[in-house]
């Protein structure tokens, strides 16, 4: 029954045609919704970021899942990650602005980098999600490269920037 299961989802499950995730469809239900902004396109490493993304309910433009991040140690390069198909649905004349959403590890940071010049090349406004100090925590508890990040991302009170 497991073994029938699994040989069915593995015959199903394919990755969705402009964003790289997985679906059953040839497009996602995400990229099959008209109500998305579709000028934003976020990128990010996995099927898993983009749901933690759509769980907050404060994003409401498209995603581009890498399935996975750039890691010279293993071998994995900007091919590795489909980086073309990102080209291609950059290119579809509707997206200007790229969020990056890679994790904030030392891969997730070397692919934000190269996808930030890459997409600036292309005359894209490019923007990479904030990091900081956690809602709701207290700074003792908080690691100190955290609040050293938070101190050079701090906003000026009362400015929209």
């Amino acid at each position: 029954m497991l073994g029938r299961s699994l040989s069915e989802a593995v015959n199903k499950i394919r990755h969705c045609e402009r964003c790289n995730t997985f679906s059953e469809q040839s497009l996602c239900d995400t990229c099959a919704s008209t109500r998305r902004d579709p000028g934003l396109l976020c990128v990010v490493e996995t099927p898993a970021d983009q749901l933690v993304l759509e769980q907050t309910l404060s994003y409401s433009g498209y995603y581009f899942v890498l399935m996975g991040r750039l890691s010279p140690l293993d071998g994995i390069g900007p091919s590795d990650l489909h980086m073309h198909r990102l080209i291609d649905r950059i290119n579809d004349g509707l997206v200007s602005e790229v969020i990056l959403a890679t994790n904030f590890t030392a891969e997730g940071e070397a692919t934000a980098h190269y996808l930030g010049a890459m997409l600036k090349r292309q005359g894209l406004k490019v923007s990479r999600l904030a990091r900081g100090v956690p809602v709701g925590s207290e700074l003792e508890y908080v690691d100190a490269s955290t609040i050293a990040q938070a101190l050079r991302d701090r906003k000026r009170l009362g400015s929209n920037d």
